[in-house]
């Protein structure tokens, strides 16, 4: 049996016996066509999983055959009633890039325009002769120039096509909206004919005006699914072309797609960096805009990581190729767009059952009002009596055939589960695509609907709420001591050790303008302190304890400061020179900027803020009472950050978020209900948690937070309004009050509206933007 998972899996290539395909069916833009597609697949007694994603419309299945046929899967998919543009095997070796998208996207789009032209041209021409016949002046042989124009719009090209869909679908033990549709105008068309031999009601026109506004909300659905779906496109897009690379001692230009590992790249000012990499020779600016959403350029120096795609501003770079193709970050990053696009919300299940059972149901109440209003018109007629005095095209005094024909196809064709089918996903498109752009990637939609719940959110110390780095923050000098001397002494002894703190206390005399000199009888005492031979001196740097130890003398001078210091949360060791205490140097990973602005806003929406570290209580609480946490847990080890998290779910509720580096803290993250890898560039691990947060702020959580959100009130707002929609309009039309024509237009109407409020998301974000630059 096959299961239908959400999630785009990872390529098992060590698994010989699993084939895995992909197929591209531009017509499947609906959760209603997607499960049409997957029900049909899941009839294949081999395949193991089936991933659709209606925003790239592509339909990924696991086999366990490898014998399994492309063509078999293409066949499957056609008759359900949908065209399939190209089906490929993952070992094919055939990678789709951007263009090749684009042109099938292109290609849908101008069929379903030259579509709607075929149709949009007869049905005017109808429409104009229409109203003088039926207001003022009857027009000769006016049943038959009906009937030859209608017939190619029902029939031809845009018609045909929707009935041969609907026929498959039915075919295939399946019921689609093209089955609706072409139920909603052959008949009326057939009906008409009648006139040639009966005095009655030409129903023909209404066949070709619902067949001409199903085409033009196909069109116009196309044209506004493309516009919430670009995200992925648009990411794409930004990767460069053409890499200047060093080849035999020759600077040659070649595509991107040639480029290999440990390839020496040039890049130019104003170029794009071709693919991930690291400097080698030179400095320059890049714009990492594309990667973080952070407009402020960042240096770049020998050492450090290049980011495809981003853009080198002005300097002159020699880089050498570290990542290439789908290993780089631009490709981790559109594929986890395309997850979450692809990806389900727990909500969703309502809507899941309902369009599952709703062409079935729509079929059934449209014969049911059909039976009703033919045998029961005279019983009706009040209804339709009431109706007439606000609904000008209500006739009471219509035959009992004219009303229950009108009736039942108003039914068919009012009914719209596309509404239902695009509530979520169009929302997941616009909301991942806003993400991306700002450096939030949110991994799936029922991420989305956890994250909007989140109570309590876990902060680990180091390096999420400071920068990770101790540096020199402290100099305390012993009375008679001047800062310059007992810099000079400190750093050319600590310059001899490799201790995180000796490396800070140096680079702050550096900064400071201090360079560190020569050191003679280096030795080390471990944890507890360095000592040396400086210019015939003897310095000793370490902790209280160990100078107790070594007879240092005047330490009682400096324990107020030491104590202070401590207090802080800086770690501060005392330098002597002599045998007596000479000052204090201390050294503190230093909180970032943003972090407690970053934890206001989190109180501003509600969240409790715990803060897990190793640290002791004391340095812990410092920090902790700077930046404005809640609770403080402290001395926590990395592997007691599970239980700690598991205590505050059984504290607090499933509602406890945690974030980290997305390295170390992984089975935390992996743990917490949503788990949040903030990290830097390209180093992060985006399998590590439900949403990664590309820039090092700590702002970014809020701002993802905020997104969730209002992508899950988005996607609330479009199933309430599509449910609504459908839960009103079929019984109005049930009872006879509603025309087939007006219905059609309601029904376009329903599933562009469901994607116009979801579009809209991305103006409240560029308000939100356009009020913060104000400020």
């Amino acid at each position: 049996m096959a299961t239908t998972g959400n999630q785009n899996g990872s390529k098992n290539g060590g698994d010989g016996d699993i084939a895995e395909f992909e197929l591209i069916v531009p017509g499947m833009g609906s959760d209603h066509c997607a499960g049409i597609v997957r029900k049909t697949l899941q009839r294949i007694e081999s395949i193991e999983q089936i991933d659709t994603n209606i925003a790239s419309h592509r339909v990924r299945i696991r086999s366990h055959d490898p014998e399994l046929q492309t063509e078999t899967l293409k066949q499957a998919v056609e008759n359900a009633g949908y065209d399939v543009a190209r089906a490929s095997r993952s070992d094919d070796e055939q990678k789709a890039d951007a263009d090749d998208d684009a042109a099938i996207d292109e290609a849908y789009l101008d069929q379903a325009k030259k579509r709607l032209w075929i149709a949009a041209i007869p049905t005017t021409l109808i429409m104009i002769l229409m109203m003088p016949h039926m207001f003022w002046q009857p027009i000769p042989a006016y049943l038959a120039i009906i009937s030859i124009l209608a017939f190619p719009v029902v029939f031809l090209y845009g018609g045909a096509a929707t009935h041969k869909a609907a026929w498959r679908s039915l075919r295939n033990r399946n019921a689609n909206m093209d089955v609706l549709i072409s139920m909603g105008s052959l008949p009326p068309y057939f009906i008409g004919l009648a006139g040639f031999f009966f005095e009655m009601t030409s129903f023909m026109e209404m066949a070709a005006t619902i067949m001409t506004f199903h085409l033009l909300g196909r069109y116009l659905e196309a044209r506004a699914k493309g516009r919430a779906s670009q995200a992925i496109r648009h990411l794409l897009d930004l990767g460069a072309k053409t890499a200047h690379v060093e080849r035999d001692g020759k600077e040659v230009e070649i595509p991107v797609q040639e480029l290999a590992v440990d390839d020496i790249m040039l890049i130019r000012p104003g170029d794009k960096i071709p693919t991930d990499g690291e400097v080698l020779d030179g400095e320059s600016h890049i714009d990492e805009s594309i990667a973080t959403g952070e407009s402020v350029p960042v240096l770049k120096t020998p050492g450090d990581t290049l980011i495809g795609a981003t853009v080198n501003k002005e300097g002159r770079l020699r880089a050498r190729a570290t990542r290439i193709g789908g290993d780089t970050f631009l490709s981790q990053v559109v594929r986890l767009v395309d997850e979450a696009q692809g990806s389900r919300v727990p909500i969703q299940e309502f809507a899941d059952r309902m369009t599952g059972r709703f062409v079935p149901l729509v079929i059934v109440i449209a014969a049911v009002s059909f039976g009703v209003w033919l045998f029961a018109a005279d019983t009706l007629r009040p209804i339709l009596e009431w109706g007439a005095n606000f609904l000008p095209w209500v006739d009471p005094n219509a035959s009992a055939p004219v009303l229950a024909t009108l009736a039942a196809v108003a039914v068919l064709v009012i009914a719209c589960p596309c509404a239902l089918g695009l509530a979520t996903p169009t929302a997941l498109m616009v909301g991942s695509g806003i993400g991306a752009e700002r450096g939030i990637l949110i991994r799936s939609g029922e991420a989305i609907q956890t994250f909007k719940d989140i109570r309590v959110i876990v902060l680990d110390k180091t390096g999420t709420i400071t920068r990770g780095e101790p540096e020199l923050t402290d100099v305390v000098c012993a009375e008679g001591v001047e800062e310059t001397t007992l810099l000079q002494l400190a750093s050319n002894v600590e310059n001899a050790s490799e201790h995180p703190i000796a490396r800070a206390i140096v680079d702050g005399a550096r900064e400071r303008g201090v360079e560190p000199g020569e050191v003679t009888d280096f030795r080390s005492a471990g944890a507890r302190g360095v000592s040396g031979n400086v210019d015939g001196k003897t310095v000793l740097i370490g902790n209280r304890l160990l100078l107790e130890e070594e007879g240092i003398s005047d330490l009682e001078a400096l324990d107020r400061s030491l104590g202070e210091l401590e207090s802080q949360g800086r770690t501060a060791v005392i330098v002597a020179v002599d045998g007596r205490a000479a000052g204090i140097v201390a050294v503190a990973d230093t909180i970032k900027d943003e972090s407690a602005e970053a934890i206001r806003g989190m109180h501003e929406l509600g969240l409790h803020v715990v803060m897990i570290t190793g640290d002791n209580e004391r340095a812990a609480r410092a920090v902790a009472d700077e930046v404005g946490i809640d609770e403080v847990q402290a001395g926590v080890l990395p592997d007691g950050k599970v239980d700690a998290i598991t205590a505050l779910q059984e504290k607090y509720g499933q509602h406890v978020a945690m974030v980290g580096d997305g390295i170390n803290d992984a089975p935390a993250l992996t743990s917490a209900n949503v788990g949040i890898a903030i990290g830097a560039g390209a180093d992060i691990a985006i399998e590590a948690a439900d949403v990664t947060l590309v820039r090092g702020e700590l702002t970014a959580v809020v701002e993802a937070m905020e997104l969730s959100r209002r992508t899950f009130r988005k996607i609330v707002q479009n199933l309430f309004w599509a449910s609504g929609y459908n839960a009103a309009a079929i019984p109005i039309a049930a009872f006879g009050l509603l025309h087939p024509m007006i219905g059609v237009i309601a029904m376009t109407t329903s599933s562009l509206s469901v994607i116009g409020n979801s579009l809209l998301l991305k103006r409240q974000f560029h308000s939100i933007d356009k009020g913060a630059d104000q400020k």
